[in-house]
This record gives C-alpha cells, structure tokens and sequence, in this order.
C-alpha cells in the first residue's frame, strides 16, 4: 500500500510540476497563457483518457503489478526528457507522452487497494492513495521552485523524473497481485459495453461522473495558474516577503522558490491531512448509512467557494497564504468518498474499468478544458478588455472557483442514490 501511495505522489509531481515552472517556460519559450494550458492540460488530458480505458481494461485481466511499473518508469522517462524541449511543439509531445505513461497508474491502483482491503475500511484506504497527490504537488512545487531558480526549468523536469525509474523496478519486484493467490480462476472481466451499459443505469454514477468532472475542471485550472496569479498579482509583496524570510531563517531564496516551497507546503501537508480524514471520516459515517459519506465532500466543496475567492480578492500576499490553507485542506476531502462510491457500486470485475472511465472524464473535462479555459479567459480580460495580465488570471480564476458551487449541490443529490446502487 505505502508503494503505491509513493508512485500517486510521483504521478502528481510529474503532472504538476507544469504549475511552478509555467511562467519560466512561457518567457522562455515565448507562450500565450492558452499554450500553457494546452501543454499543462488539453494535450495531456486526451491521451491520458484515451489510454486510461485501454489500460484500464488491460487491468481487469493482466497483472495489475506489471501495468502499474510500466506505467511509472514510461512517465518518468518522458518528463525527465520534458527539459530537452525547444519549443512549444516539442514539450506538447513530450507531455503526451508523460500522459501515456500515468494513464496506467490509478485504475490499476484502485482496483488492487480494492483487493487488499475490506470493505469497510475501503473508503479510508482510497482517501490515503489519494493523499498522495498533495504531498506530490507539494514535492512538484518545491522542488520545481528551487531547481528552477538554482538551475533552471529544463533541470527540474529531469530532477522530477528520476526517482520514478528507481521506484518502477521496486515495485515490479516488491508489490504482490493478489489475483495469483486465488485457487478460483478471476471471473471474467465483462465488455467495456456491458461495463458502460451497467454504470449508465446506476443513477449514482450519473450525478458523480459529473460532480468529479467538475471539481477536477476547477482544481486543474487554479492549479496551474496560482504559481501565475501571486507573482503577477503580488510580485512586489512577494519579493519582500522572501527577503524578509531570507534574513529571519538564513536562507538566500528567490521568489520562485520561496513561492514554490510556500504553496507546496500549504496544499501538500493540509492536502494530504484532508484526504485521508475525509475517507477516515466518510468510513465512520457510512458504516451505519452509506448515503452519508456524501455530506462531507458536499459540505466542503461549497465552503471552498469564498474561501478560494477570498483569496483572489484580498490585497495582502500574507493574508492570501493564510487563507490557501484552509483551501487546501478542503479541496482533498471529497477524493475518498468518491472513489471510495464508484468503487462500491460495482462488482469486482469491473473495478478497474470503472475507475478508468472516471478518470476519463474527470481529466478530459478537468484536466483537458480546466487550464485551457483558465488560459482564455485570462488571455481574453488581458488583451481583448485591456485589463492587463494580473487582473486577467484573477478574474478568470474567480470564474472557474463559482463552478464549484455545482459540485456541491450534486454530492446532495448523490447521497439519495448511493444505497440503493451499492453492490460490493
């Protein structure tokens, strides 16, 4: 278990540390903001979902441990080439690959956490895996941050990438498949059509393919433009809260980096505390009614609504950290609960696939129109309203942020249905 949670933190840093060296690529290599969102989202979002079924199929019939080291070692080896690129083409390229290769990580994982544990610790399990992605996009700012400014961008891909290729052969010979130790054969992993045709009739699915997508859309497109909103937004602030930093603790930091340690900190630790205590949280309650691990991810997506544009609106840096903490914290608590519900509402063979189309939409919806949308909107406020790029990314940030008040509602909606259609 702790293996895989180490390759979701991998997975995360790989996919996110785009967001910290996002405004050096784009002086660099001479972008738009709706480039950045193409190479920090849409490119990558189409192949991974694409692939995400395909593999994910692969994963209901072959060895989960096999996918699930391929899968890392190709990922790590195309960010790490990800710091030879030239141009806005080449790193487009580049990231498909990236894409490719974690297109395989989650939906075998999930499928084997299913396997490993019962299910009524199942929720909690998946909410631990999922605290991974913080404590990856704290690894991913951090040390994108400061190998940028020590180094410079195209050192911190390949600094990202390494540790991937040592972790894939640990877990091809480490982690077990608990498939193999079974004396019944597995039973036969349904079509992809009888899959789709057996989730489109349960109503839970419906409302949270459509709630994740959502929240995804909305994580994905303040991901990769909040390095991009404090420096534009605060620059002047920030550089005086670095020196201020450097002279109180030693360090000689530059205001990438100390932005980078700042905001992985924040969203990594609180991230990660909040995804594992929603699922804890989800467990305890839906022990004795399934239905009400819904409330807390409902809850917690509305409050994170004026809290996020809180944050976009106040005119201190210091008090704009503070308050990315309790965002942080928040926008976590809903991954266990989630998972934790498709998974239930399915049979054993069809765990993988299942996961796989969730992410399919959550990424292609999240990932793929998330930054892209963000990248336009700020585009479109900066040159064609002729606000300028600071109220550009914070006007188009505060858009996306009121889409999360949808989220919240469905998680209502969701926890009316879950009972009725959960199955395993």
């Amino acid at each position: 278990m702790s293996l895989l949670v180490f390759a979701n933190v991998l997975n995360a840093l790989d996919r996110q540390i785009v967001n910290v060296l996002a405004e050096r690529i784009k002086q660099d290599l001479q972008l738009a903001d709706w480039q950045i969102g193409a190479i920090g989202g849409l490119a990558f979002a189409l192949f991974y979902t694409v692939f995400g079924i395909v593999i994910g199929r692969q994963a209901e019939r072959r060895d989960r441990r096999l996918i699930i080291s391929i899968s890392l070692a190709t990922w790590s080896a195309f960010t790490a080439l990800c710091g030879l690129a030239q141009n806005f083409v080449q790193l487009l390229l580049l990231r498909v690959g990236v894409a490719i290769g974690e297109a395989g990580c989650t939906p075998a994982s999930h499928s084997l956490i299913s396997d490993y544990v019962p299910k009524e610790r199942r929720v909690s399990a998946l909410g631990i895996f999922s605290a991974g992605a913080p404590l990856g996009f704290l690894a991913g700012m951090a040390l994108g941050g400061l190998v940028a400014d020590g180094f410079g961008w195209r050192a911190a891909f390949v600094a990202a990438g390494l540790p991937g290729l040592l972790l894939s052969l640990l877990l091809l010979t480490t982690l077990r498949e608990p498939r193999n130790l079974r004396a019944a054969a597995p039973t036969p992993a349904s079509s992809l059509r009888a899959t789709l045709s057996y989730l489109a009739s349960k109503r839970t699915f419906r409302v949270l393919v459509v709630t994740g997508s959502l929240i995804a859309f909305i994580g994905y497109g303040q991901g990769l433009f909040i390095v991009s909103f404090f420096l534009r937004c605060h620059g002047d602030e920030l550089v005086g809260l670095t020196s201020e930093f450097n002279a109180a603790f030693g360090f000689k930091l530059q205001p990438l980096g100390f932005l980078g340690i700042a905001l992985g900190l924040i969203a990594g630790i609180t991230g990660a505390i909040g995804a594992s205590l929603g699922g804890l949280l989800a467990d305890c309650l839906g022990r004795r009614d399934p239905r009400s691990s819904m409330i807390i991810p409902g809850v917690t997506s509305f409050l994170l609504v004026p809290i996020f544009i809180a944050v976009l609106s106040t005119s201190s840096i210091k008090v704009a950290l503070s308050m990315m903490v309790a965002c942080g914290a928040l926008s976590t608590v809903f991954a266990g609960p989630l998972f934790g519900a498709f998974q239930s509402i399915v049979p054993r063979h069809m765990r993988a696939t299942t996961a796989a189309i969730l992410l399919f939409s959550m990424n292609l919806v999240g990932l793929g129109l998330g930054p892209l949308t963000v990248g336009a909107l700020s585009d479109w406020i900066n040159i064609g309203l002729g606000y300028g790029p600071a109220e550009g990314v914070r006007w188009s940030l505060t858009v996306v942020t009121l889409v999360g008040l949808v989220p919240a509602a469905l998680f209502a909606t969701a926890r009316h249905s879950l009972g009725k259609d959960e199955v395993s």
